[in-house]
């Protein structure tokens, strides 16, 4: 399956939080967006493994996305090696994703800033002819993605790029709140975190607002890059 967009988050919620209006902007326009979650949330203090699996099958189903899948990475735990970008690099090569999101370059949680360089290194490394990688015993070809942006998360990272996502932070919040062990749901009991109150479900929204009014627009979300973003013509500026 040859995808436009692969989204890749080191927790299932992450790809919803960081860039969910975006996918879900693109699949309303006909891109075929794929998620791949590298760990299944385990050390989590809300909910298990299993209650973040059926909640990222929702919240995929409910973004329009053609393929979620789950490396299972440890938890807090993986790190940037030889092993780890093997893996990622099969999923690039499968998939042959035009463009890559991945997590913020540094943040709150440790897990986001190593998946953000471990993924932008898999990316680099997919090109390399002489990596050998396999997928159902058939030998996969070199694959680079031609973008690499990251999404923003916990901290205010100010971004390279914005986009415009007005009329689609709807969905990305239902997304969201599919997780219902993570964020805030009166009915879910469980200990509090820095994710479980709706001051922080309020942020997602006002953020992307806050965002939107800076560069004219209702929501946006933004990110940072790796290389210049290119435009053919200012007039191509809003």
């Amino acid at each position: 399956m040859k995808l436009d967009i692969l989204a890749i988050g080191a927790h299932p919620d992450d790809v919803e939080l960081g860039c969910g209006a975006t996918i879900a902007k693109e699949v309303a326009h006909g891109k075929k967006v794929g998620i791949v979650d590298l760990t299944r949330g385990e050390l989590g203090t809300r909910g298990t493994a299993e209650t973040r699996k059926v909640e990222a099958a929702d919240a995929a189903d409910i973004l329009g996305v053609a393929v979620r899948e789950n490396l299972g990475f440890a938890d807090a735990f993986f790190v940037n090696d030889k092993d780890h970008q093997l893996e990622i690099i099969k999923m690039i090569r499968k998939y042959r994703p035009d463009m890559v999101l991945c997590n913020a370059i540094d943040d709150r949680h440790i897990d986001h800033g190593k998946a953000s360089k471990l993924v932008s290194d898999a990316c680099f490394l997919s090109g390399l002819t002489k990596i050998e990688t396999t997928n159902d015993g058939f030998l996969q070809e070199q694959w680079r993605p031609k973008f690499v942006y990251h999404y923003i998360q916990w901290k205010n990272i100010v971004p390279d790029v914005v986009v415009d996502v007005s009329g689609f932070i709807d969905k990305k919040m239902e997304a969201v709140l599919a997780y219902k062990t993570q964020f805030f749901n009166p009915s879910i009991k469980g200990p509090e975190t820095p994710i479980s109150s709706a001051n922080f479900t309020d942020s997602v929204i006002y953020r992307a607002r806050d965002l939107g009014r800076l560069v004219g627009v209702e929501h946006a979300e933004g990110f940072t890059v790796e290389r210049y973003a290119a435009i053919d013509s200012l007039f191509d500026l809003k």
